[in-house]
């Protein structure tokens, strides 16, 4: 793995907080050189600026933003679609549009866009990789959850379509799709209302951002003609996206 990847390049989205933040400093200690994008730069260069990273604004809901990004890329090997998020648990009768645009300009939208801006350097690596982060959500619909589900059902298409269009290429693509992980997620979710956001984890232990990016590392670190097509993380404490065991008596 030294030498190796210590001259590959990761582009990491959303990687000021949680997952993203995470990811960056565990490829880091991977030996990869690293790339960041996040909306909130102060905090992105927190993160990024001990690694040895390039931190650069990146709003993944607009498309110069993105193309300004990029255009800062000069070769990259690994692209990790992080930026992303829900809004919200509301029916679908009192689903709220802006909502559900703003789910589907970053979970899917900007996956979208920025897989295919950075596409043409991706292959002239002659080892590019795609990982896409998912979510049980993209697996299994919950009430409440229509808007998230669907953008995260749809991950899970154009990661697969994207396996599909590649065969042959020099491309390999992966969707990890953690349940539940205790970041900033729920906080987003529920729009700052931090106590609906801590029962979320009541009595339970969730991931952490850091078991995520164990995972991301391990697929990334693979062989180059071994393709890890997804994984699927969920805590001990949870079997399904609705069945946990909360250890105490809160819900």
């Amino acid at each position: 793995m030294g030498n190796e990847t210590a001259r590959r390049v990761a582009v990491v989205t959303g990687a000021s907080s949680g997952i993203g933040a995470a990811t960056a400093t565990a490829l880091h200690r991977a030996g990869f050189a690293l790339i960041l994008g996040a909306r909130r730069l102060e905090r992105l260069r927190q993160v990024g600026e001990p690694l040895g990273a390039r931190c650069f604004y990146l709003d993944v809901t607009d498309l110069q933003s993105i193309r300004e990004f990029c255009s800062q890329v000069e070769q990259v090997h690994l692209l990790v679609n992080n930026a992303g998020g829900a809004l919200g648990l509301d029916p679908i009768e009192a689903a709220k549009d802006e909502d559900w645009e703003q789910m589907f300009r970053t979970n899917v939208l900007g996956l979208m866009r920025m897989t295919r801006e950075l596409l043409p350097k991706l292959e002239a690596s002659g080892a590019g990789h795609v990982i896409n982060i998912g979510s049980i959500a993209g697996r299994e619909p919950y009430p409440g959850g229509a808007g998230y589900n669907a953008a995260k059902f749809a991950v899970r298409a154009i990661t697969q379509v994207m396996r599909m269009e590649w065969l042959g290429r020099p491309l390999r693509v992966t969707e990890i799709a953690p349940g539940l992980v205790e970041t900033e997620f729920s906080l987003v979710r529920f729009k700052g209302d931090a106590e609906r956001a801590a029962r979320v984890y009541q009595g339970l232990k969730p991931l952490t951002a850091e078991d995520v990016a164990d995972a991301v590392v391990w697929a990334a670190t693979r062989p180059p003609h071994v393709n890890i097509d997804e994984i699927v993380l969920k805590p001990l404490d949870q079997a399904t996206a609705l069945m946990v065991k909360r250890r105490d008596n809160t819900t």
